[in-house]
């Protein structure tokens, strides 16, 4: 079997702010497809920003328990963009290094960890250091 990962759920509270947020991270808009929910295309897999209650579901939105991970182009542009976004810069040491700055992990990844404004956990790496275990 040959599996593609096509679309990843990012649970939000505010889609408009969300919509505004990886606007402004990702540097795409992005696309409104329900009154709760607004996709990104990443080059083939799709993120999809989702509030759930305002979809009319009951359930508030949870963030997600582990880190997603974005390849970029331009780290230090990303780190800018996150900034002026008002995501929140993890603090503390992740793989031997603080984990809000730009650093070379490691396995060889630079990266930095940021929190977007609903808690979940991203992680941002310059596209030319990715190690996928090749």
């Amino acid at each position: 079997m040959n599996a593609k990962l096509f679309r990843l759920i990012l649970p939000v509270s505010n889609i408009d702010a969300a919509a505004q947020f990886y606007a402004s991270v990702l540097e795409i808009a992005g696309q409104r497809v329900s009154p709760g929910r607004h996709y990104f295309d990443c080059e083939g897999t799709i993120l999809a920003c989702f509030d759930p209650q305002a979809d009319g579901d009951s359930q508030p939105p949870q963030p997600l328990p582990e880190w997603l991970y974005f390849a970029v182009d331009d780290l230090q542009r990303t780190y800018a963009a996150c900034q002026q976004a008002g995501a929140r810069f993890e603090e503390g040491e992740v793989h031997g290094g603080a984990a809000g700055e730009i650093l070379r992990r490691p396995w060889g990844e630079v990266s930095f960890y940021v929190r977007d404004p609903f808690g979940n956990k991203l992680c941002f790496v310059d596209r030319a250091s990715t190690f996928t275990g090749h």
